[in-house]
């Protein structure tokens, strides 16, 4: 593709927005062309728990039934105060939400990924493909990229396109087009890890949530052989060099939940666990007046997922509303790029509008998640006396409920 024009939709990033757009646009026979930085798909994080929304939203894309056959199905939502390790709030998971029951899984995200790449037309994705700058010329956008390896490549090659859809995460080169700010540092960490269990684990279909003592844990079986756990905390001179391996990291997490009583079995899966080279990240988020004011999209660029709303992780809305910004910008597009069932050229003006929607629709689904969940990790995690009162007392199970009442979202069809 070296020095050639190719017209259409361009998406940076192959993550779960770029993916779950790319194959919404398939679905309505649009041909779109998928830039990912790496050299392969990223599975960071191993898993994330995927919401009633979301598989709303892989339903539309035609994966719903294939993530199922793979997944546990959650009967309940169990959380436990970190102080006395007694149960706070019991929730059922088995109810009637406004459109229909409520699911919830905890899916791997390597299947997830490999799941909508193969639902692709081959070529779909160019790995190894990192946008270094936007240029613009009048209403043409002009991306240059590297080859992957480094940014200060001699060799650039030049994409003209009608449509530029930045799925390219936290750090989006496209958000900052845009003129969106950056992230903001939440003051906490996350770490993350995987265990496998061949002869099965034995935990139940639920969610076990340790909450309270600066510190939020979960523990998730993924299927019967596999469970995920995480753990996100206000790091402090006193971890001392907690983040600096693997081992150092588990060892840190074991002890202050075993402080914490922690369940034996809970413990287990943290021993046992396969965890990332890079052992904890800061959690950041987009200031939800950024989006009130912000431009998500903007002639023919616009941002989706992590690009567009990053968000702490407390609600676990990240990755499905991606999923959902896959689906309705997909919808939004195909009308544009369709005329009596067949792909045409648009102009520039209906591309405009066709983006113009896609943002008037999910901008206050973003800023609603951001906020929530950023409420409700303060509130989990803090330390003051008052607050850790009425959580345990009054505020876990209606914190649980805020959750479930999240995940109660349709985002449509394609």
């Amino acid at each position: 593709m070296e020095g050639s024009g190719v017209e259409g939709i361009v998406i940076a990033g192959a993550g779960l927005a770029g993916l779950a757009t790319a194959l919404g646009l398939h679905r309505k026979g649009v041909r779109s062309l998928v830039l990912e930085s790496s050299a392969t798909l990223r599975a960071s994080g191993f898993a994330f728990t995927t919401w009633t929304n979301a598989f709303r939203a892989l339903d539309a894309l035609g994966v719903g039934d294939k993530i199922r056959e793979h997944h546990l199905l959650y009967e309940r939502l169990l959380a436990f105060s970190a102080s006395t390790g007694e149960p706070a709030a019991k929730l059922s998971l088995k109810m009637q939400g406004k459109s229909g029951p409520h699911e919830i899984r905890c899916v791997k995200r390597n299947f997830l990924l490999e799941t909508l790449e193969n639902e692709l037309p081959e070529g779909t994705i160019r790995f190894s493909s990192k946008i270094v700058s936007i240029e613009e010329d009048g209403n043409v956008k002009l991306l240059h990229l590297s080859d992957g390896s480094t940014i200060r490549a001699k060799c650039i090659t030049v994409l003209f396109l009608k449509v530029l859809i930045g799925c390219d995460g936290v750090n989006s080169v496209v958000a900052k087009w845009l003129g969106l700010p950056k992230p903001i540092l939440s003051g906490r960490s996350a770490t993350r890890g995987l265990a496998e269990y061949p002869a099965g684990h034995g935990f139940g279909p639920e969610i076990l949530q340790f909450i309270g003592q600066g510190f939020r844990s979960g523990v998730l079986p993924c299927s019967d052989t596999s469970v995920y756990w995480n753990y996100t905390w206000y790091p402090s001179p006193d971890d001392g060099d907690a983040e600096e391996s693997v081992a150092k990291m588990r060892s840190y997490v074991v002890a202050k939940l075993r402080a914490a009583r922690i369940p034996a079995e809970a413990l287990d899966v943290i021993e046992r666990s396969e965890m990332s080279d890079v052992v904890s990240s800061p959690l950041r988020f987009r200031s939800p007046l950024a989006l009130v004011r912000g431009s998500i999209s903007r002639g023919n660029v616009c941002v989706a997922g992590d690009a567009f709303h990053p968000t702490t992780p407390e609600l676990g809305q990240g990755g499905c509303a991606a999923l959902e910004d896959g689906v309705v910008l997909a919808r939004c597009l195909s009308e544009a790029f369709l005329a009596d069932g067949a792909e045409h050229d648009p102009g520039y003006e209906a591309v405009t509008a066709a983006l113009e929607k896609y943002a008037e629709e999910r901008r206050w689904r973003g800023i609603r998640l951001i906020t929530a969940a950023y409420v409700i990790g303060f509130i989990q995690q803090s330390t003051n006396p008052v607050i850790k009162f009425l959580r345990e007392k009054f505020l876990s199970g209606l914190l649980a409920k805020t959750m479930i009442a999240m995940a109660d979202y349709d985002c449509g069809k394609l």
